[in-house]
C-alpha cells in the first residue's frame, strides 16, 4: 500500500523537475562551443591513456625483443646471451630500475658482466670500439673439456 507522504513527496518533487528544467531540454539546448571543448577534453585523455600504456617502452628493449624473435623463429628457442655495447647496458639498466623489475647482475668466469632479460642474459662487451649501441647474438662458447675435444674432432 501507498502512504500519503511517499505520494506528496513525488509529487512535489515531479512539480519542482519541470518548474526548473527537465535534462532532456538541458541536453537540447547544448552549445557547440560545448561539445568542441568536451572534444578537446577526450582528445587530452586518450593521449593521456596513450602515454600510460607506452611509459616503459623503450628503443632497446624493441632491438633486443627483435633479435629475439629472430632466434626464436630461426632456433625454436630464446638465445641464452646477446652481446650489448655499453649504452645500451647501461639503457637496460635504467629500464630495470624505472619499470621497477628484478636487476640481476651476474658475473661470468672470464670477469664478464651479464644482465638477465626475460630469459636471455645480456653480456656487456666494454673492449668493443664502435660499439656503444651494439645488441647482438652472442656465439655459443665452448668452454668444457667435452665441448673442446668434439670441437676439435669436427675440425680435423
Amino acid at each position: 500500500m501507498v502512504e500519503r507522504r511517499d505520494v506528496i513527496g513525488g509529487g512535489l518533487v515531479a512539480s519542482l523537475a519541470a518548474a526548473f528544467g527537465s535534462p532532456a531540454e538541458a541536453q537540447a539546448r547544448r552549445d557547440p562551443a560545448d561539445d568542441a571543448a568536451d572534444m578537446k577534453v577526450a582528445d587530452a585523455i586518450d593521449k593521456l591513456r596513450q602515454s600510460l600504456e607506452h611509459e616503459h617502452e623503450s628503443v632497446d628493449v624493441a632491438q633486443i625483443r627483435s633479435q629475439q624473435r629472430t632466434y626464436l623463429k630461426a632456433n625454436q628457442k630464446f638465445p641464452d646471451y646477446m652481446d650489448v655495447g655499453i649504452e645500451v647496458w647501461e639503457r637496460m639498466h635504467d629500464w630495470h630500475v624505472r619499470t621497477r623489475q628484478p636487476l640481476n647482475i651476474i658475473r661470468t668466469n672470464d670477469g664478464r658482466f651479464g644482465m638477465v632479460f626475460g630469459v636471455t642474459t645480456l653480456m656487456l662487451l666494454p673492449q668493443q670500439v664502435g660499439w656503444l649501441h651494439f645488441v647482438g647474438l652472442r656465439q655459443p662458447l665452448m668452454f668444457s673439456v667435452e665441448s673442446r675435444f668434439l670441437a676439435a674432432q669436427a675440425r680435423s
